[in-house]
């Protein structure tokens, strides 16, 4: 049995406080995210910057990893030692990586904050997915355990309730919290999450996935490489996002927030428990003047 990777434990400062100006002319002390350059390299050779909150910086290298289909398995990584000093993450594997440059010749910028990249074909295998059926009760969502999760989220402290200008990403089986971690983009802040189910050989069948950004085609590969049929958003969606969750079989869920969201796709891993219709308001009349 191969030992985990050596990993350390450089988790950085998420906020820093600045002196600010407000309307009424008055000096006073708020929080924002402390955002820093974060640049991987993989066996001495220089991968990505990205820019991170550094609140686990390990598993977001870790993840990154995984989701950029760079490497295969937990097992070929030997370690991964961030150092703040010099804005640095040194990946070193056990025996390299196979076509390391035909694997990373080809970037697409994808949208949002951070502006993740994916290496090679977007929709690269795609067609090896395979999630769990809508027929399995742990792959199923039910209208309780999802206002249970927005619950969850609702009490959960973070750093954008200090100070703002983060996405959070969770990870729950139904309603119960497993992972939480908030970055400056939501991409990261996936790939840390995956980054953790992958040290702890988390399987994703009977997991939710949640996140404060919108469904991009990204986020829903993303979701899908996890093995994670239900995602879970606070935004909205985008049409190519919609379109590769039908065509893999996902769950989406979108402007979910208390008691409100939308269901984009996946009805069949959905137990509705519709709300009662609410009463139609009053229409004011004027009285008519001859």
């Amino acid at each position: 049995m191969t030992a985990a990777p050596r990993l350390t434990h450089a988790a950085a400062a998420l906020t820093h406080e600045i002196e600010v100006l407000d309307e009424f002319g008055a000096t006073r002390h708020v929080s924002i995210p402390a955002e820093r350059a974060l640049t991987v390299f993989v066996d001495k050779r220089e991968l990505v910057t990205l820019m991170t909150l550094g609140a686990a910086p390990e598993l977001l290298v870790l993840g990154y990893l995984r989701n950029q289909r760079l490497v295969d398995s937990v097992a070929d990584i030997d370690s991964i030692t961030v150092d703040w000093d010099v804005n640095a993450a040194a990946v070193k594997t056990r025996a390299g990586i196979e076509r390391f440059d035909e694997k990373t010749a080809k970037r697409v910028v994808t949208t949002g904050c951070g502006q993740g990249t994916v290496f090679g074909d977007l929709m690269g295998d795609l067609e090896s997915i395979r999630l769990p059926s809508p027929n399995d009760p742990a792959a199923r969502l039910s209208q309780h355990a999802l206002y249970g999760l927005l619950n969850a989220m609702r009490l959960q402290e973070s750093t954008y309730k200090s100070a703002g200008s983060v996405h959070g990403c969770a990870l729950f089986r139904q309603d119960e919290l497993l992972m939480f971690v908030e970055d400056v983009g939501r991409h990261n802040a996936i790939d840390t999450i995956a980054g953790w189910m992958w040290l702890h050989d988390v399987t994703g069948a009977d997991k939710i996935f949640y996140t404060t950004g919108r469904l991009t085609s990204e986020m829903v590969i993303k979701s899908a490489q996890m093995g994670v049929p239900i995602v879970v958003s606070r935004s909205g969606i985008t049409q190519m996002g919609h379109a590769l969750a039908q065509r893999l079989g996902l769950a989406l869920f979108g402007r979910a927030t208390n008691r409100h969201f939308i269901c984009y796709s996946g009805f069949d891993r959905f137990d509705a428990q519709p709300e009662p219709p609410r009463a139609a308001a009053p229409i004011a009349t004027t009285a008519s003047v001859d």
